[in-house]
């Protein structure tokens, strides 16, 4: 193996096919509805870290969610060292089913689970249920990404999801456009979004629309809508009985996901729900 090759393999690591979930097959060489098991290599280290286990949740309508996979997985693994990945990626309508959440143990043996999906259309309460008590029940950290926000929000059981997550929102502005994104006292306080600086502007954007703010909720970064007239959060934190969550609106776009900023203030996120902070 030349070093090209063995640096590629060290970035992404070991990727071995688990088990189906669903066989959806594109015209393209991906399955939808899969699960894939990837596992950092830490053959280098003579005293190799115990990696993270984590769990990515993605798929569903309007993103470029092959491409943001891996931004996710590569990105993580540079700040946040060895992790050995869980990925279960589903196909795009937004009333996909994600069949993992049918096992009331999905969540048991996760250091963290990473939510990047848009199910807006899914509406089984009995799942999201089972969703917010995986959580619960495994005190298992979450972040949250985007369309996230806006996934189970038909269902009788929406409240519980955003209860989890920390804010409503169940609409976004009608153009794309980069936005200003600004910390907020508390954000330059935690240090968390201290990648941003004073402000970032961010390469392109979808800016959700927050109607409310959940108890416990600390907005780190916020960013004006020029529809609303108001600002909006983007990024905070959570922690309601240990559970701690990190959220952010923003990453519709692969530009903005990749960008070292956004990168840099998830990955910090991640650190602070792991409990490294």
């Amino acid at each position: 193996m030349n070093d090209r090759s063995s640096s590629r393999r060290a970035a992404a690591g070991m990727l071995r096919f688990v088990r189906p979930i669903a066989s959806i097959v594109l015209s393209v060489p991906i399955v939808f509805g899969a699960t894939w098991a990837i596992a950092a290599d830490a053959t280098a280290d003579a005293s190799p870290v115990k990696p993270i286990r984590a769990m990515l949740v993605t798929g569903g309508c309007c993103h470029d969610y092959d491409t943001q996979r891996k931004i996710v997985v590569e990105g993580f693994g540079k700040h946040l060292g060895p992790t050995e990945w869980t990925i279960h990626q589903y196909a795009e309508p937004k009333d996909t089913r994600a069949t993992i959440y049918d096992d009331p143990q999905w969540a048991q043996g996760y250091d963290l689970i990473v939510h990047n999906e848009c199910f807006g259309g899914m509406a089984d309460p009995e799942l999201v249920e089972r969703i917010v008590q995986g959580h619960r029940k495994y005190s298992v950290p979450a972040i949250f990404i985007h369309c996230s926000m806006h996934s189970y929000r038909v269902s009788s059981a929406a409240d519980s999801w955003r209860e989890l997550i920390g804010v409503t929102s169940t609409f976004h502005e009608k153009g794309k456009r980069p936005l200003d994104v600004i910390p907020t006292p508390e954000g330059k306080a935690s240090g968390l979004v201290a990648a941003i600086g004073d402000r970032w502007t961010t390469p392109n954007g979808e800016l959700y629309v927050i109607t409310d703010v959940w108890p416990g909720t600390t907005v780190l970064a916020t960013a004006m809508s020029t529809e609303q007239k108001a600002d909006q959060p983007v990024i905070w934190k959570r922690e309601t009985g240990g559970l701690r969550v990190f959220a952010t609106t923003l990453g519709h776009h692969n530009e903005t996901m990749s960008h070292p900023t956004w990168l840099s203030v998830v990955a910090a996120g991640a650190a602070w729900a792991l409990q490294r902070d």
